[in-house]
């Protein structure tokens, strides 16, 4: 069994096969898809997505992309569907939240502001978040310190060995997906290859990031089976020695999925 904690599931490069794509991933043993919204306006699609879809649970965040067409009034929106969804057991988490220092032309105090008061909403509730670390791991994890969030998703990890083992005194676990699969990716795969096996969950990201087979195609969860292999590969394991142990990491990083049943 693997779950892939972090799918755009509900993103427009679905809108043909979503069905079809998530049949596709729970037949090659994909039992869980994580779906995290990006902004307010598909707070709603996400968590009907993950309703009528097997095995999807789905978070509630603004993403830092979506930070310059963000108000104020969505905190207090999402605080609203917070307080609403912690009976829905397919409630996981705030995400994707975070900061992204690698697009140009973001404004940095704005995604700060944005992802302050999204941890803070994660720290009230005792919820995990889904963080958005591009370019960003020394300020993303400055906020867990400082708002006492400590545990969730470092989504998508890039950074050195030292990031890497603060975010895991932080609690949170590390997404590998389909970068770890390209041989020129050396900081990623070494980080994937070194650290606690405790410290990774898997992800695709899709439909980005995928991996070396579908370079400049469109990724899918169904991949996650793949991408585990090339990690199992270069740890010296097995996948279903990998898929048992990140499938308990995520479970311990998102409490809430013991909730719902795949």
């Amino acid at each position: 069994m693997w779950i892939d904690t972090h799918c755009h599931l509900d993103a427009g490069e679905f809108d043909a096969d979503r069905d079809t794509v998530a049949s596709n991933a729970r037949a090659v043993g994909v039992s869980r898809i994580v779906i995290p919204a990006v902004a307010r306006e598909n707070f709603d699609t996400v968590r009907a997505l993950a309703h009528r879809t097997p095995g999807a649970v789905y978070a509630l965040g603004i993403h830092p992309l979506y930070t310059p067409h963000a108000r104020d009034e969505d905190i207090a929106e999402l605080r609203t569907r917070i307080e609403a969804s912690l009976d829905d057991p397919k409630f996981v988490g705030i995400g994707e939240i975070g900061l992204d220092f690698f697009v140009p032309g973001l404004d940095a105090a704005r995604q700060q502001h944005f992802y302050d008061a999204q941890l803070r909403l994660a720290r009230e509730f005792d919820l995990p978040a889904i963080c958005h670390v591009r370019k960003s791991q020394d300020k993303v994890l400055a906020g867990l310190r400082r708002n006492g969030v400590r545990s969730g998703i470092a989504h998508a990890f890039n950074g050195s060995f030292q990031q890497a083992n603060a975010f895991i005194e932080q609690g949170m676990r590390l997404g590998f997906g389909g970068n770890t699969t390209f041989e020129r990716a050396l900081q990623i795969r070494r980080l994937a290859q070194q650290l606690p096996l405790e410290a990774i969950v898997m992800e695709t990201d899709a439909p980005d990031i995928s991996p070396s087979w579908l370079y400049r195609q469109r990724n899918t969860p169904d991949q996650v089976p793949g991408i585990g292999a090339v990690l199992a590969a270069l740890r010296g394991m097995t996948p279903d020695e990998l898929a048992l142990g990140t499938t308990a990491n995520a479970a311990a990083a998102l409490p809430r999925l013991a909730l719902s049943s795949a």
